[in-house]
């Protein structure tokens, strides 16, 4: 269990992702400030306010750990940050303290354990789905992009889907990634059968 400060955000980051961010809100520059002196991490945690209402650190959020890699200071004390997903955890409490930004007591949300060998034939399919769909496209990449099916894959293919960020959360949640790999495939025909 750790205590971290909260940023909830109407977007999903997955482990491994970069996601470059825009602090402005004196709050969230104290919470950023906090993070260059600390440990550079953070948790982000996906929340709409106009689809959820108010964010209230509910036990069981799931979100994943953003650890800032950079950091522009503006001239108005705003700053443009890149971040990288660590790990994903669960919220356990919401934190009263006195200061201006969420925090919350988390801990590690794990994937079930599965049969190393089968996982990674599982992935090696859903790899070539992939690119099939990239070999169908106007202009396909060059070269592909490159991805070790020893190491899981769901959700960097899943960070190439531009869809709804509740979909994003849905996998974030999902703690099988042969079921991960199963929606994300789901997609990946439908752009099969759309490009047909």
């Amino acid at each position: 269990m750790r205590r971290i400060p909260l940023f909830p955000l109407p977007l999903v980051l997955y482990p491994g992702a970069v996601q470059p961010l825009h602090i402005f809100e004196p709050r969230y520059r104290r919470m950023v400030a906090r993070c260059i002196e600390y440990d550079r991490q953070f948790g982000l945690v996906f929340h709409d306010p106009d689809l959820i209402g108010p964010f209230l650190s509910e036990p069981g959020r799931v979100g994943c750990v953003a650890e800032i890699e950079t950091m522009q200071l503006l001239d108005d004390g705003r700053s443009l940050i890149l971040t990288r997903g660590r790990d994903r955890f669960s919220i356990h409490d919401g934190v009263e303290s006195d200061v201006p930004y969420y925090e919350g007591l988390v801990g590690p949300y794990h994937d079930v354990a599965v049969d190393a060998d089968a996982l990674r034939r599982r992935r090696e399919k859903s790899l070539a789905l992939f690119h099939r769909v990239l070999r169908s496209l106007p202009q396909p990449p060059d070269p592909f992009p490159e991805f070790d099916p020893a190491e899981e894959v769901a959700f960097r293919l899943a960070s190439t889907i531009d869809t709804m960020p509740s979909w994003h959360q849905e996998i974030l949640e999902l703690r099988d990634e042969r079921e991960r790999l199963n929606r994300v495939d789901r997609i990946f025909r439908v752009a099969l059968e759309s490009a047909e």
